[in-house]
């Protein structure tokens, strides 16, 4: 199964793709897609927008994975991110493929163990678990950490003949 894995945000979205099979996890692409800060909020949702549907066409994911938006001290600030959020979620929901949803803390405890984990240690977990990624910035490896979150759920359900949890069609 290839997993789409978004770490959500209005300056940069990053994204990540993923084969899972089973246990076996590969990397197979990761990015990011910038807004430009002088352009309006509609004009920047849509660069978001456009972006995504060129990673959607390019990789063809099977699946996709966002973080749940954390609570922010600023309005104004949540508000913008949950306007990126709705864009990169509403791609992948347009192109008919299942939207898993996750907390923080439970993409970090998937993949370092812990869920109060640093991005430094999510960032170094990441290059271990795909070492072929190489070199990759913060937002690339939150989403990465996304997609492997959403592949051990999927896997689990799969196992119990269940329903995924957070996954919204």
């Amino acid at each position: 199964m290839r997993i789409l894995g978004i770490d959500p945000g209005l300056q940069k979205t990053g994204w990540g793709i993923i084969e899972s099979e089973g246990h076996r996890l590969s990397y197979v692409a990761s990015g990011l897609i910038k807004t430009t800060a002088s352009k309006t909020l509609p004009e920047r949702v849509r660069q978001i927008d456009d972006g995504m549907c060129e990673v959607l066409a390019r990789f063809i994911p099977d699946q996709a994975a966002i973080e749940e938006t954390f609570m922010n001290n600023n309005p104004a600030s949540a508000l913008k991110l949950g306007v990126a959020r709705g864009v990169a979620m509403v791609v992948p929901a347009r192109h008919d493929l299942v939207v898993g949803e996750y907390p923080a803390n439970l993409v970090k405890k998937s993949v370092v163990g812990a869920g109060k984990a640093g991005k430094d240690q999510v960032g170094m977990m990441i290059r271990v678990l795909l070492p072929t990624c190489g070199e990759i910035g913060e937002d690339e490896a939150d989403a990465l950490a996304v997609a492997i979150c959403h592949a051990h759920h999927a896997h689990s359900s799969v196992l119990m003949g269940g329903k995924m949890i957070g996954a919204a069609r």
